[in-house]
């Protein structure tokens, strides 16, 4: 939406689903005379409905080698000829690749926790070495010469996760709209449902999970015991000690909140300074 102002102009491949040699054809389309010749390629066909796009290539180290040829092409003319002898334009299109490649040795050097990484330090020029030597062992030189950048992100802090978590409940406030109802998270319910869905091997993913068994699970109950009523704002709260405890759901008039600060954890200004606050910007989140 950012870069072509349209939230729809981002064409998505799971590489993992192209690990074998067959399903490479569904990509670029099959050759002639083969099922499926005349629906064209998943990717170029896309790519010529909407040559202004992102093509983000997901865990691309999982595609099949065959694959590599093509995007070679790619990255090199900016073009490609289909299965069907087209030629598609990708030179107004931004391609992103992203990979695991290495997350598994910077997780077993990195202690639990949320990580105190930063770009400047020397512990994130080391992960950026051994990452870079990963990518050397798993692709050709070829392939790598035709990257423009290569971006090692370091693990999530506390402060993005709760950025996270903001997103996530945005989202479900605009669902929650359509039934004239909303929600909004106080302070100690973000921090403690970051603690519980944020997994220093696994990212961020496990958040949608807990935020589903956390809140939306107990939320649907309520709505449908006829606890919360159309035309109200449930705050969550939480209470008790570290990630033992416990969340608070409570239905609230619209007119009640405005203008009411949704912070009821008590805690230090200097504190809540260290990565405690929640942040409305939504900001870049990092994932493996």
């Amino acid at each position: 939406e950012f870069l072509f102002g349209d939230e729809d102009a981002l064409i998505s491949l799971d590489m993992s689903e192209y690990g074998e040699k067959h399903p490479v054809a569904r990509l670029f389309g099959a050759p002639p005379g083969y099922v499926g010749f005349e629906e064209g390629g998943q990717l170029t066909e896309k790519v010529r409905r909407k040559p202004f796009s992102v093509v983000l290539f997901d865990e691309v180290e999982k595609a099949h080698p065959d694959i590599f040829n093509s995007l070679l092409q790619i990255l090199e003319d900016g073009k490609l000829t289909d299965a069907q002898g087209r030629e598609v334009n990708f030179k107004n299109t931004i391609i992103i690749m992203t990979t695991n490649l290495g997350a598994d040795s910077i997780s077993k050097r990195q202690a639990t926790g949320f990580s105190m990484l930063t770009e400047g330090g020397q512990t994130y020029d080391e992960m950026v070495k051994l990452v870079n030597g990963k990518l050397k062992e798993h692709f050709k030189p070829e392939f790598l010469n035709r990257v423009d950048n290569v971006v090692v992100f370091p693990q999530l802090t506390q402060d993005e996760i709760i950025q996270i978590v903001d997103l996530m409940v945005a989202r479900l406030d605009g669902r929650m709209k359509d039934k004239d109802m909303g929600i909004e998270l106080t302070d100690a319910a973000k921090r403690l449902l970051a603690e519980r869905g944020y997994d220093p091997v696994l990212g961020a993913r496990p958040l949608r999970r807990s935020l589903q068994r956390e809140i939306e699970d107990p939320l649907s109950e309520k709505i449908l015991f006829g606890e919360i009523m159309a035309g109200q704002i449930i705050r969550v709260d939480a209470h008790g000690e570290g990630i033992l405890g416990e969340f608070t759901f409570e239905g609230i008039n619209r007119d009640d909140v405005v203008g009411e600060p949704i912070t009821t954890d008590p805690v230090p200004a200097a504190a809540e300074k260290s990565g405690g606050s929640a942040k409305s910007d939504e900001g870049d989140s990092k994932e493996s």
